[in-house]
């Protein structure tokens, strides 16, 4: 009980507590005396001049009650509604004691409506006091640094985002927006809440440059709506994290950030089929080669959330290779996990690999995929793209295995670059043994770009902005179709998991996006400008480079026409020809020889050979 009594007497003497307490001896007696003027008006009755002395002895037990309730722990800047409550038991509390004084006392004279009046008072003094202080405090006691600005969304993560936020000093939240029309106009937290189509209005009347979407529920077309919105009238837009992360303490509701490009250009995933996704990798033994590369990696992760009976990870990469090894140990303890440092034109290492680990499906990621780096080095890409797959699926068919998977790219068909025609190469290698296989299904898939892999333009621009600038764009009218990683991903194991032997799946890749819009996207979504001749005291500049070797304006996903559809709505199949075994085999020794005597012409011919629809240098 001592140490007790002690805590609250030291937070007693804290100035701010002292001031309000003072204010508290002050207001109390001033509320009695108004409702008795209220109740007498001007003829004061002399006979309630001897019970004056129960005006100065309302704080006597007041103060203590209040004390006792919490009032003076509440750190006005940071008032909550629930001061109304406390505010309202003490009071009340004080007014019953009040009666009880004066009954004892024989204050007959005492008007008794008074009291009541005295209550209402009371409460308006005491708890008005309250929240005009918090309003002065909040007005005065920002950081002259800290930026104005609106919060989107008055829910509770908006909520919860304006208190964290006045604890700082970074940002002082003026007022928020919100679509729900029964909030318009009220106060929440002391801030207003305003109609969507007030939103330019008021951030201009309040000189906001910032707004902060607190609105996870919301779906990502409102939310792109929103953004477009705010881009085009120049106020920059930056977001919570995910709730995930805030839930699991990983950040706070202070912790702003940025919205990722990846945000706008991703689409909703569609639900899977969960048949699809798990007929492979339950209880199955499956290897992932290029496990350390961005598709690698995410495949890996999802087929280790699938419970599969043992992941065998294989990467030339050994930095990239242990880095996944550790995530996926970290995230998934309880998989039966291998890791295998090599490469897949090691003939021996693979065969050995799929039998000594009774691999079921295969997952063939492990490639060469940056268009100048293969277009400087085609043998290595030639190799690894496509005699590497040779490598792979001869040894599944050799051993057993039930279903082989080839990521492929939109870069595959009617290649204009190495990379490209190498990555068809490897299609053809599929297609051939699927015509001779008996048991093991090869399939392969195809689909373009993925945002945040490590050859994807959106990576390359976010180092370039925050460099200063400034952003380099090949050409101003290339395009090409993005795909966030994770749906590319589960689309590639649905895909795989419906194959029957020798499909070329292709995954609906949704609206092409011009490269040019999104560096301008990316440099507004980074609080920045764009620099140029309308604008020259802008941030960042966009350059045009000319296209890079074998680059092309646009990439395709069909080679012919008229794709089947499956029973999923972002995946077709697509019908196209191929090289038999026995013709391409030999052209494959061919290759093989050239390579390993660096006849990078003689290899180059006969690639276009093979593939006949590569016609570098030509858009």
């Amino acid at each position: 009980m001592g140490s007790i009594l002690k805590d609250k007497l030291a937070y007693l003497f804290k100035w701010e507590i002292l001031a309000l307490l003072l204010l508290d001896c002050v207001l109390l007696p001033a509320a009695l005396f108004t409702a008795v003027w209220l109740r007498l008006g001007a003829e004061w009755d002399p006979k309630i001049t001897p019970h004056i002395w129960l005006f100065f002895c309302l704080p006597l037990w007041t103060i203590p009650l209040f004390i006792q309730l919490g009032l003076y722990r509440a750190i006005i800047k940071f008032l909550d509604d629930t001061v109304v409550y406390i505010v309202f038991i003490g009071v009340t509390v004080s007014v019953l004691v009040l009666t009880v004084f004066i009954h004892f006392s024989n204050a007959l004279a005492f008007p008794r409506t008074a009291i009541i009046i005295y209550w209402l008072f009371a409460l308006v003094y005491i708890g008005g006091s309250r929240f005009m202080l918090r309003g002065i405090l909040r007005k005065i006691g920002y950081n002259a640094e800290a930026r104005p600005v609106a919060i989107y969304g008055a829910g509770s993560a908006g909520v919860q985002l304006a208190t964290s936020l006045t604890h700082g000093n970074e940002y002082a939240p003026l007022l928020f927006i919100d679509d729900d029309e029964s909030k318009w106009y009220k106060t929440i937290r002391g801030l207003k809440v305003y109609p969507p189509n007030e939103l330019i209005l008021v951030t201009k009347l309040y000189h906001i440059e910032e707004v902060l979407l607190a609105i996870p529920s919301a779906p990502l077309s409102r939310r792109r709506e929103i953004i477009n919105q705010l881009e085009e009238n120049s106020i920059y837009v930056k977001t919570l994290p995910g709730l995930a992360s805030i839930i699991s303490g990983e950040v706070k509701f202070s912790d702003i950030k940025d919205v990722d490009i990846e945000d706008l250009l991703g689409r909703l995933p569609v639900p899977p089929n969960n048949e699809l996704l798990t007929k492979n990798i339950v209880g199955k033994s499956v290897l992932v080669t290029g496990a350390g590369g961005s598709i690698g990696s995410e495949l890996s992760r999802q087929i280790a959330a699938l419970n599969p009976e043992r992941l065998v990870i294989l990467d030339s990469s050994e930095f990239a290779l242990y880095n996944i090894e550790q995530e996926l140990r970290n995230r998934f303890a309880y998989v039966n996990l291998v890791v295998i440092l090599g490469s897949v034109t090691n003939e021996k290492l693979v065969s050995a690999v799929l039998n000594r680990y009774k691999v079921n499906t295969i997952y063939h990621a492990a490639a060469y995929k940056h268009v100048p780096m293969v277009e400087a080095n085609p043998l290595a890409g030639l190799e690894n793209n496509g005699l590497g797959t040779y490598v792979v699926a001869e040894a599944a068919l050799n051993a057993g295995v039930d279903n082989m998977v080839l990521i492929s790219t939109d870069k595959a068909v009617r290649p204009t670059n190495v990379m490209g025609a190498s990555k068809r190469l490897a299609e053809l290698i599929l297609q051939a043994f699927a015509e001779k296989s008996g048991h093991t299904v090869f399939n392969m898939v195809r689909f373009g770009n993925v945002l945040g892999s490590s050859g994807s333009v959106v990576p390359l621009f976010k180092r370039q902005i925050r460099s200063g600038g400034p952003i380099t764009v090949t050409h101003p009218d290339i395009i090409r179709y993005f795909m966030t990683i994770p749906e590319a991903v589960q689309l590639v194991i649905q895909a795989g998991n419906m194959a029957i032997g020798g499909e070329v799946f292709v995954l609906d890749m949704g609206d092409p996006v011009k490269i040019v819009d999104l560096a301008r996207k990316m440099i507004y979504l980074s609080g920045l400008t764009l620099k140029d001749a309308e604008n020259r005291s802008g941030d960042i500049e966009i350059k045009f480079t000319g296209l890079r070797p074998g680059e092309k304006l646009y990439e395709e996903l069909l080679i012919g026409n008229n794709p089947d559809k499956t029973q999923h709505e972002r995946i077709m199949k697509a019908n196209e020809k191929f090289i038999a075994m026995e013709l391409l085999k030999p052209k494959l020794l061919l290759m093989s020889d050239f390579i390993r005597f660096n006849e990078i012409h003689a290899a180059l011919d006969l690639l276009k050979e093979l593939v006949i629809e590569y016609t570098p240098g030509i858009e």
